[in-house]
């Protein structure tokens, strides 16, 4: 099993998200939850077109850490 780093951010008026190393591969919605939902899909049926159009895919290469600041 693959695990995929996805970036989700608010824009405002919505949630957006991407997987940096899945280019293309995005979803949206209006509560983060929804966005979440969505993404896991999205992924999902990118890894399936990958498959059945028999391209390899990609290796997971993109870390996500946490940094505390103060203030």
């Amino acid at each position: 099993m693959k695990e995929f780093v996805v970036i989700y951010e608010w824009t405002g008026h919505n949630y957006s998200a991407y997987a940096p190393d899945l280019p293309g591969c995005i979803a949206c919605a209006d509560t983060l939850e929804e966005t979440e939902g969505l993404m896991g899909e999205a992924v999902e049926l990118y890894i399936q077109a990958l498959k059945e159009a028999h391209h390899p895919i990609p290796e997971p290469i993109t870390k996500a850490k946490l940094v505390s600041v103060g203030g």
